[in-house]
């Protein structure tokens, strides 16, 4: 494979936002031919001088507070999300592998991961960033949490609750044992008082949970472990709730519930990728 066909583009920051914000309009990509991470950082700061010049002031923060991690990369002809490879020559569902440089990237499949669905059905702010300590409800075999993984990097923590001991084995052999940002938890996520391993609060909580009383289990778990001003990011699956009511119905009725102790950031349909769920992102009041 030669890397100097592959093309990268980053997803950049929007303006005067205090999380990434991720747009596919073609004035929010920069689209370069990698040749390293010198390359990379050099035309983020090229876009950051033409948003100047056209009067859209940028929060100045430092590259390491601003990166998030996510890319569109170039595969056989095809843009496709990215994360780079927290652990190089490793897939985790055999997904697509692709060096660039001194970089490994991994396709992130949305018709895999509900996180990838919702980033190409127009999510517009993602609080996982580097860095970030989440909490991870419903990890399963751990696609979607091995992205999350290499998005907060070393520096970050991804504590991963799941109850099923034969799909949390899988996780262990083939996500958690590998990625040393990632605390897995055999716990039931009704009880989040008895999740030992987790210390202080954290920045996001992520909820994947197929269960009728998710949003209710959600909501625990982000008054005991969410800081205020937090982010909630919930999977609603409606047949998992009630299977003779209309999809949009259900949601509409879920979102209700976090109304007291939510600010509703966004609701995200998943079709096509995920057949009658949605995801809700909120922030925490406390």
């Amino acid at each position: 494979m030669k890397n100097t066909k592959n093309l990268v583009k980053k997803i950049l920051l929007g303006p005067n936002r205090t999380i990434p914000v991720i747009r596919e309009g073609k004035e929010d990509l920069v689209e370069i031919e990698v040749k390293g991470k010198e390359d990379l950082v050099a035309s983020m700061a090229s876009k950051e001088r033409e948003q100047e010049t056209i009067g859209r002031k940028e929060k100045e923060r430092s590259l390491e507070n601003e990166e998030d991690n996510i890319f569109w990369v170039k595969i056989d002809g095809e843009k496709r999300l990215a994360t780079i490879n927290l652990v190089p020559g490793n897939q985790v569902y055999k997904e697509k592998l692709v060096k660039i440089k001194d970089e490994e990237f991994r396709a992130w499949d949305p018709f895999r991961s509900k996180l990838a669905a919702a980033i190409m059905n127009g999510l517009e702010s993602l609080p996982i960033v580097r860095k970030s300590r989440v909490l991870y409800l419903g990890v399963s075999t751990g696609t979607t949490a091995s992205h999350v993984s290499d998005i907060v990097g070393p520096s970050g923590i991804v504590f991963s609750v799941e109850h099923a001991s034969r799909v949390a084995r899988d996780f262990l052999d083939r996500v958690a044992s590998l990625r040393s940002n990632i605390v897995p938890i055999l716990q039931d996520a009704r009880q989040p008082k008895e999740y030992f391993s987790i210390y202080g609060t954290v920045d996001v909580v992520y909820v994947d949970i197929a269960q009728p009383d998710q949003t209710e289990i959600a909501i625990l778990n982000c008054k005991t472990y969410l800081k205020k001003g937090g982010y909630l990011m919930l999977v609603i699956k409606t047949r998992s709730i009630d299977v003779t009511q209309e999809p949009a119905q259900i949601i509409r009725s879920e979102i209700k519930k976090l109304n007291s102790n939510f600010e509703i950031v966004q609701e995200i349909n998943l079709d096509p990728y995920e057949k009658d769920h949605g995801m809700v992102i909120a922030k925490y009041l406390g």
